[in-house]
């Protein structure tokens, strides 16, 4: 099974584009497999804090990231950060 993933570039201006390789995701370490998505993916849950409902953001690793009043409030954040937002039930 391969994926294809963006590889970053050089440019500081972030003017070029990235490239698309293919890794094959049979031959990864745990390392690299627990990285990938973690910069295009970001997972929403439903947390209670101090008694108040929130939804959670968390990295596709599973870094904390922020939380949030509403749904839409953290799925806007993730788009915003140019993330696909995943629900976790």
């Amino acid at each position: 099974m391969n994926v294809n993933t963006p590889v970053e570039t050089d440019d500081e201006m972030g003017d070029v584009p990235a490239e698309t390789v293919m890794i094959d995701v049979r031959n990864m370490t745990p390392v690299q497999f627990a990285q990938l998505g973690v910069k295009q993916v970001a997972y929403v849950k439903p947390v209670v804090l101090n008694g108040a409902k929130g939804f959670a953001i968390h990295a596709a690793d599973g870094t904390p990231m922020a939380v949030a009043p509403e749904l839409t409030t953290a799925i806007g954040a993730i788009r915003q950060h140019d993330m696909f937002p995943a629900l976790v039930h």
